[in-house]
């Protein structure tokens, strides 16, 4: 098995981690506010986490393959990703009527936590 392939799986592992940890501290953080503000907190970052989680499954096979099809792959990925976040945020803000600026603040501090997350592969 290629290096660069079990770097990039282990490097996606960190990063959902890392993403299901910050998701999980900033419910916490807005469970003073409230049940629903962490609800809603915990659902935007964990939308992000769970689309991070898909990425990673698709874009990272178990063998490696053509660089062709290891680029769509990877774009049917990221497609596959935020269409996971833009229902998520799109079914808790109209279906459980949850409010938006704690699952937005859980959403945009999640997708942020990839730049730690990646930091701490150097």
């Amino acid at each position: 098995m290629l290096n660069s392939l079990i770097t990039g799986r282990r490097l996606a592992l960190r990063i959902v981690l890392v993403q299901l940890l910050v998701a999980a501290l900033l419910a916490l953080a807005f469970l003073l506010q409230g049940t629903r503000s962490a609800l809603a907190a915990g659902m935007g970052g964990g939308a992000v986490a769970l689309g991070s989680g898909a990425l990673a499954l698709r874009a990272f096979t178990a063998k490696p393959v053509a660089p062709n099809i290891a680029l769509l792959r990877m774009l049917t990925g990221m497609a596959l990703k935020w269409v996971l976040i833009l229902a998520t945020l799109y079914i808790a803000l109209g279906r459980f009527a949850l409010p938006p600026l704690p699952l937005l603040v859980g959403a945009i501090v999640t997708t942020m936590s990839f730049l730690f997350a990646a930091k701490l592969n150097a």
